[in-house]
């Protein structure tokens, strides 16, 4: 994993990390190591499913994230393990401040392993500077699910997002090839565009990499919706969401989750309790 940038700014900037390992003992994925830099961490591992699933729930204390802090998280999963990290609430990025703020994940997932990312919401407040890096590796079978909800400004609150820049990049390999690649920069100036959001303030991305997806099971995601579009090109199916709600959002993605677990990784998809406190 690269190391964040150090900021100007010891006193007023965090640099946070987050290591954590999976393995599979005898059917029952534990959590085997788990150490944190700073104020990014996970308490205990949950079996809300079981003892098969092991979910963990990634906190970072101070509840935002400012211009010049960097959170790091890096998860390893072990053969024949299934590991869920999601986060107890909406993730807050701040004003900038003059200085970017960052977040880097990276996923190992060896074979047999069946991994999933489903953070709660992204909001970014006016004037945020943010770039996201995302890199998930599979070995030879390994399955994996991530998505994300990106809500610029607070609509709710009469805030909206009119500066500020969010760059993202997320990568997936499988045994080895490149499966997904994409990159861009969503600028506050071009939200209106239509090579933009078209004037949207939120947009939700889900990845899921596994055997691909029988129409009949993608023809009834696609009804979920009618703000959702998917797509499939062999192993990786992606939904898209855009739209101007948070909670329509979250409800469209979780329902596709909900939708695809089953065939994905042979497990019903229950809603963790988290989700909705």
């Amino acid at each position: 994993m690269p190391d964040c940038p150090r900021s100007d700014h010891p006193t007023t900037a965090w640099r946070a990390s987050l290591l954590l390992r999976f393995a599979n003992d005898a059917g029952v994925t534990r959590l085997i190591e788990r150490a944190h830099s700073g104020p990014l961490r996970v308490q205990k591992p949950l079996y809300p499913e079981g003892s098969r699933i092991c979910h963990a729930i990634v906190i970072h204390p101070p509840g935002g994230v400012v211009g010049g802090d960097c959170l790091e998280l890096a998860a390893d999963a072990g053969a024949g393990s299934h590991a869920f990290l999601t986060t107890p609430v909406a993730s807050k990025w701040y004003r900038a401040n003059g200085r970017v703020s960052r977040q880097d994940v990276r996923i190992r997932a060896c074979a047999g392993v069946a991994f999933e990312w489903m953070p709660q919401e992204t909001i970014f407040f006016d004037d945020a500077n943010v770039v996201l890096d995302h890199d998930v590796q599979l070995e030879e079978g390994a399955r994996y699910i991530g998505g994300e909800i990106l809500c610029f400004g607070r609509r709710a609150s009469g805030e909206s997002f009119r500066r500020g820049v969010i760059r993202q990049r997320t990568q997936v390999r499988s045994a080895g090839k490149l499966v997904w690649w994409e990159q861009g920069a969503i600028d506050a100036g071009g939200i209106n565009s239509r090579f933009g959001l078209h004037g949207a303030s939120v947009c939700a991305t889900l990845i899921a990499v596994g055997p691909p997806m029988p129409a009949p099971l993608l023809a009834s995601m696609r009804a979920i919706d009618p703000a959702l579009a998917l797509s499939q090109v062999k192993s990786v199916c992606v939904a898209r969401y855009l739209g101007d709600d948070s909670e329509a959002a979250r409800g469209a993605i979780f329902k596709v989750w909900q939708a695809l677990r089953p065939h994905l990784l042979g497990c019903d998809a229950p809603l963790p309790r988290i989700w909705n406190t």
